[in-house]
């Protein structure tokens, strides 16, 4: 089986594919903030005794923190399973959740009022390069008319057209992915520098 799970945004998400790539049990939950807290009594309520034998975690961009947590589960999981882990994009995922006869931008909001932002192609092929902007600059970074993800909104405000559409990731979407935005290393892409700095020696 495949456990797939996102905690980029204020959504923690996890999603349970059999060996068919069929979807078996999914739990979305938009909560804001306490995906430490969220996330593990999630995928044990999902799994009901069960082990994965391959992890596909969310890799950011997004929040920093909840990128993290999402992560060192995975990572502990695939330690006490002995299963396969690899990342995936979590914009690609909120895309893969769009039903798009063309180019669909993802915008989602990140620190200090910008915007992370990717463009795809119809099919999620041909990934334009991840920016981290602020909406001005995002909304002339884009083409695609239309635009999903939590900073939509914002980006489409800034442009003055298109169509803006909420969305957050849903882990069960994973395996709509093509196969190159689910095979990334499992470590955080934060896409713009931590606003935390070292300390530097006296």
């Amino acid at each position: 089986m495949i456990l797939a799970i996102d905690t980029s945004t204020a959504a923690c998400t996890a999603a349970l594919f059999d060996d068919a790539g069929a979807c078996i049990g999914q739990a979305d939950e938009v909560i804001g903030r306490g995906h430490a807290e969220r996330l593990v009594p999630m995928v044990a309520e999902l799994l009901d005794g069960r082990t994965a034998s391959h992890i596909l975690v969310g890799v950011g961009p997004g929040s920093f923190t909840g990128i993290r947590v999402g992560i060192a589960a995975a990572h502990g999981l695939a330690i006490g399973w002995g299963a396969e882990l690899s990342g995936m994009s979590s914009l690609a995922l909120i895309a893969a959740g769009v039903a798009a006869s063309g180019p669909v931008a993802v915008a989602v909001r990140g620190g200090h009022g910008e915007l992370f932002v990717q463009q795809f192609d119809a099919g999620l092929g041909a990934p334009s390069a991840l920016l981290n902007l602020p909406p001005a600059a995002a909304a002339a970074a884009v083409s695609a008319d239309l635009v999903v993800g939590t900073g939509a909104a914002d980006l489409v405000e800034a442009r003055g057209h298109g169509e803006a559409r909420d969305a957050w990731p849903s882990a069960a979407d994973t395996l709509n992915l093509p196969e190159e935005l689910r095979s990334l290393q499992p470590r955080p892409l934060y896409a713009r520098a931590p606003d935390a700095r070292a300390r530097e020696a006296a």
